[in-house]
């Protein structure tokens, strides 16, 4: 039996039956992205398009579909739709935090924001945001509940991020809660929801829903790791980026709160331009006892999402969700 591989989301389908499933569904889901966005106004569909067209990995309706399968039966349409709920909120979020962030590249093409405005950027947001509580009320009020529960976790967390923890607050806990709501709740939706429109029990539902949520979190510091670790030859991307865009991920958080006075704590101080001081601070915190504490937290997020596997039946559909708990490890070696 052939194992075929997502490739950068970490699935490993060793059932070819599973793989052509899932591939299937995320065909319909493409299908269906491009036909929500269609619009007489041609503008908001040209930005719209802009991101749908630039790809992606497609990650959170690849949780969506996957989870269905636990289920003996799924209602297929329903979760097609879920999982175009999940991936249009996504893309809105990338619109919105553009604008925030004043990025000028997404996807390897200029950014909404930079491509037109950020004006236009945040109202592009606004429209498919639009289009997936549309989407989502043809599914019931559980589900628009749900969302409507994650949209404001999505918030919270960029609004969290964005004001940095309040004095007296632990940034470790803080950024930890951050990159849950950022990262965790949304992933965590498109996990439930797929189980949610199958014949799986609520015990099920709720250990992929955690699942989710705690894989989740766990790419993102899987990134932390990679943009310090990791030669770009390597990783395809540029060492350094949150060095030069001053933002503090968890090993530059782990290295301050254990050496809060020194050279690399100056360095974190603020955003590094100089390539120089980029590199210097590089190579302190690849020695440093923050990155091996950051290692050590992204092994106790997969040990702890493949914990919540084992209320799950074995078979193809949960080796695939393993693949990925050890794929965030993996590759940050």
């Amino acid at each position: 039996m052939t194992s075929s591989e997502r490739a950068g989301t970490g699935f490993r389908f060793a059932d070819p039956v599973l793989a052509e499933v899932v591939q299937a569904g995320l065909t319909e889901v493409e299908e269906l992205l491009h036909k929500v966005v269609q619009s007489e106004f041609h503008p908001v569909m040209e930005t719209s398009l802009h991101l749908v067209d630039a790809g992606g990995k497609r990650i959170r309706p690849l949780f969506t579909i996957l989870s269905a399968q636990f289920g003996s039966t799924w209602d297929r349409e329903a979760v097609i739709k879920a999982a175009a709920v999940v991936e249009l909120t996504h893309l809105a979020t990338l619109y919105h935090d553009d604008v925030m962030d004043e990025a000028t590249m997404r996807r390897g093409a200029a950014s909404a924001n930079a491509k037109w405005d950020n004006s236009i950027a945040i109202l592009t947001g606004d429209y498919l945001f639009a289009h997936a509580s549309a989407l989502v009320a043809d599914l019931g009020t559980r589900a628009a509940r749900i969302i409507a529960e994650t949209f404001s976790e999505l918030v919270t967390g960029q609004m969290r991020e964005t004001m940095g923890p309040r004095d007296g607050e632990d940034p470790i806990a803080h950024y930890l809660t951050t990159i849950a709501e950022k990262t965790g709740s949304l992933i965590a939706t498109a996990a439930r929801f797929g189980a949610m429109f199958s014949d799986t029990t609520p015990a099920q539902v709720e250990a992929l829903r955690q699942y989710g949520e705690i894989i989740g979190a766990a790419f993102q510091i899987s990134d932390d790791v990679i943009d310090i670790a990791s030669p770009s030859s390597e990783s395809g991307k540029t060492p350094g980026t949150d060095l030069r865009e001053g933002v503090k991920t968890l090993p530059m958080l782990y290295a301050l709160a254990d050496e809060p006075e020194s050279r690399l704590a100056a360095l974190l101080a603020e955003p590094l331009s100089d390539d120089a001081e980029v590199e210097e601070a590089l190579e302190l915190l690849r020695s440093s006892s923050g990155l091996a504490r950051a290692r050590a937290t992204l092994d106790d997020y997969a040990a702890r999402a493949r914990a919540t596997l084992k209320d799950l039946p074995s078979g193809v559909a949960r080796d695939a969700l393993e693949s990925v708990s050890e794929y965030v490890v993996t590759r940050t070696h």
